[in-house]
């Protein structure tokens, strides 16, 4: 019998045994005998029955569903946060349903609407530009986790990463390696970690008794391209640097190709830090010196919070400091 066929009161007539009983059985709720599960277990396995999470968690009144917003699904950065996101959650029981912001506050906000209309137990942002007031809003109503923000309301946990931090190791290496003339590739300057890796970036060489070159400190998008862009601006304007801090990997591979176009090497006429260690960062080449950020860790940890809030408990979680993983792409500097 295939086994999309088979319900629960067919399973209970093969048993022996009322529905009710089957269904208690299924979720851990039931006292019976020993001989009575293994009936229910042994017809569950002769008929192929399949239980349905969905009506099992409407008959708690949870749908034993996740909404997850993320900011692009296609992203190296979010996917992985994503995957560790799924393997927490299923463990538990739970399905993660993903849908994209693409940093854009209404469009972030249509997700949640979707995701609510799917009866969703509750809800993990990953970072995005809804404002703070409308995450405490939300959290009214089911429980949240955000990443990426430093906020405190009832039913709501947040997640944030020394962004700042990680900005000023990276910056003291290099600084620690003699480079004076540092380039600085920062992200959208409407996202707050990339406002807070360019304050890292700051306090570094404030500490350090050196300034900051204006003429050196450029944007980029968070993408390849971007990076690519910013280092041929400031090329083509004649900026002189023996260094380039990019505010991600992604930014930092585009400097990279964009320094090798233009006939310079990494490291030797021109060192490269990124930040996140993307499992790619290992793999480029040369290596790349880059700040680790956990972010497969994150995803677990915003996980795992949420289930803490869904059991009704205090979420116990937090991120691991930034390290700085020293590679290749980092050395000496020549001329400062």
């Amino acid at each position: 019998m295939a086994s999309r066929t088979v319900t629960l009161e067919q399973v209970a007539r093969h048993a022996g045994v009322s529905p009710s009983t089957v269904s208690r059985i299924l979720n851990g709720t039931a006292v019976v005998s020993d001989d009575k599960k293994q009936a229910v277990e042994d017809a569950i396995r002769t008929l192929g029955f399949v239980p349905n999470p969905v009506a099992r968690g409407l008959a708690g009144g949870r749908t034993l569903s996740i909404g997850v917003v993320t900011q692009a699904i296609d992203s190296p950065f979010y996917g992985a946060a994503l995957r560790g996101i799924e393997d927490t959650l299923g463990a538990a029981g739970y399905s993660p349903l993903f849908v994209s912001g693409h940093w854009n506050a209404d469009e972030e906000a249509r997700c949640i609407d979707v995701l609510r209309a799917r009866r969703v137990d509750g809800l993990i942002v990953l970072t995005g530009r809804l404002s703070d007031a409308a995450l405490r809003a939300l959290a009214r109503q089911l429980p949240v986790v955000v990443t990426g923000r430093s906020l405190k309301a009832p039913g709501l946990l947040s997640l944030d990463f020394d962004n700042a931090l990680g900005a000023r190791i990276a910056t003291e290496h290099l600084l620690g390696l003699g480079h004076r003339s540092i380039a600085f590739i920062g992200g959208d300057p409407l996202h707050p970690d990339s406002r807070e890796r360019e304050a890292g970036f700051r306090a570094a060489f404030t500490d350090a008794g050196v300034t900051v070159d204006p003429m050196l400190m450029t944007v980029g998008d968070y993408q390849e391209a971007g990076g690519r862009q910013a280092i041929e601006r400031l090329l083509d304007a004649r900026r002189r640097f023996s260094a380039v801090f990019a505010a991600n990997d992604q930014m930092a591979f585009g400097a990279a190709l964009a320094l090798h176009r233009r006939g310079l090497r990494v490291p030797q006429d021109v060192s490269l830090v990124g930040f996140d260690d993307l499992a790619s960062a290992s793999y480029s080449i040369p290596p790349l010196t880059t700040v680790h950020q956990p972010v497969m860790d994150l995803g677990r940890a915003a996980a795992a919070g949420m289930l803490a809030l869904l059991a009704g408990s205090k979420p116990d979680t937090a991120l691991p400091p930034p390290q700085l993983v020293v590679r290749e792409s980092t050395a000496s500097a020549v001329g400062g």
